[in-house]
């Protein structure tokens, strides 16, 4: 797919020095994936402390019975 794109140019030299890419196009691909990845995981992080546990539930009684 082909764009076009304004991308600002301080910015996009940071990243190839940065991310040591040959082509500009290989950098706006890596930091899209990062970006992408980051917000993933962020997205996960948000979850922690939001399941409610069942205190009485046993995990140990149910070891080694598969």
């Amino acid at each position: 797919m082909i764009f076009n794109l304004v991308i600002n140019e301080t910015l996009l030299e940071r990243a190839l020095s940065v991310g040591g890419l040959e082509t500009e196009n290989e950098t706006v691909t890596l930091a899209l994936e990062e970006f992408i990845d980051k917000r993933a995981k962020d997205d996960v992080i948000s979850l922690f402390n939001t399941v409610e546990y069942d205190e009485g539930y046993d995990y140990k009684k149910f070891r080694g019975k598969r």
